[in-house]
């Protein structure tokens, strides 16, 4: 995504700034907190080799311990804001933001495991992963869905993301924090 015209003129929000904990729709407790290498590496790689291969949307995420792996090191590192839905000791949901051009925007991608999706675990997690990336300063979002992906493209107009370019073969969608 490109230029600054591509992006609402009003900031959506505001959004919660992690640690935020709730019960899920299945009444689950569900803690969504920043992503921390130390304590979350193991349990992430165990989410995404896990992963339901029906749920995986322009390649991603990867198939492979070694390919899942390389994936995380590159959107985790110190310049990306990264938070993490845990059940008990389990990651079961992942929301990053990496950054990209211009300055202070950031490409948005979200994975919650299939036994809980639609449980109201993503749209937590994405309002969470905005607040944490407006305080480290990130002020656009965009992503790219699939335009078939009906409940995905709900969930983003939910949080506050609008269509930014509906002609290509994805849905591209954007928000200012």
């Amino acid at each position: 995504m490109s230029g600054d015209d591509a992006f609402p003129d009003e900031p959506a929000g505001p959004f919660p700034e992690p640690p935020t904990t709730f019960d899920d729709r299945e009444g689950r407790p569900i803690t969504v907190r920043r992503y921390d290498e130390a304590l979350d590496r193991d349990a992430l790689e165990a989410m995404y080799e896990a992963f339901d291969p029906a749920d995986r949307a322009q390649g991603i995420p990867p198939t492979g311990e070694e390919r899942i792996a390389d994936w995380l090191d590159a959107i985790t590192g110190p310049e990306t804001v990264n938070v993490v839905a845990n059940h008990g000791d389990a990651v079961v949901g992942h929301a990053t933001l990496v950054p990209d051009e211009p300055e202070a925007t950031a490409e948005l991608a979200i994975f919650v495991l299939q036994d809980y999706q639609g449980a109201g675990i993503g749209t937590t997690l994405i309002e969470t992963l905005l607040g944490a990336g407006r305080e480290a300063g990130v002020e656009r979002v965009w992503l790219s869905v699939e335009r078939w992906n009906d409940p995905a493209i709900s969930l983003y107009e939910k949080v506050g993301f609008v269509a930014s370019d509906t002609e290509s073969f994805e849905h591209e969608m954007a928000i200012r924090l």
